[in-house]
């Protein structure tokens, strides 16, 4: 069985927010979910993580999993915002830790605590995730940043920046 996807593009920085769904438990997660920015104004907004939580709600999904593939330099995240919403716990790579240590260290921010308690579970190589029906696999993919994963269900995979979409 695969599982249905419906991607999201936020133009403003090029990036992709992909909804899963398992078509015959309508168990949802959401992969990158990202958090608007508008420089000029340095103003954040919703309206991404919204069209996706609309997206979960129009079609009676139970979202289970805000899945991220690394950290991310390119956008916002708008995980954090979903899990507020919803409950559904963030995921990324265990070696998130040595990134909030890089990042705290090389911006000074006292506020980054490098532990990987701002998420919820922290995946390793190998780790499997029950998603409905299916199952999500985890492989440890790192080039990108050192704690990029990718994530398998069924025949698709979910590589964020590991490999970047074409022009």
């Amino acid at each position: 069985m695969q599982p249905t996807v419906r991607t999201f593009f936020d133009a403003a920085s090029s990036t992709a927010t992909h909804l899963l769904t398992d078509p015959v438990s309508r168990a949802a997660a959401i992969v990158d979910p990202v958090l608007d920015f508008e420089p000029r104004g340095a103003r954040l907004s919703t309206a991404s993580a919204d069209a996706v939580l609309a997206a979960v709600r129009e079609d009676g999904l139970e979202l289970r999993w805000v899945l991220e593939t690394h950290a991310h330099a390119d956008h916002l995240s708008g995980a954090d915002y979903i899990r507020r919403r919803t409950g559904a716990p963030i995921v990324i790579g265990a070696r998130i830790r040595e990134i909030q240590q890089t990042f705290a260290t090389l911006f000074e921010a006292s506020d980054v605590v490098p532990d990987g308690r701002a998420f919820d579970r922290l995946v390793e190589e190998g780790d499997v995730l029950p998603f409905g029906g299916l199952e999500i696999r985890v492989l440890h993919t790192p080039g990108h940043t050192p704690a990029c994963v990718t994530y398998l269900v069924g025949d698709a995979a979910f590589v964020g920046d590991t490999l970047f979409m074409p022009d």
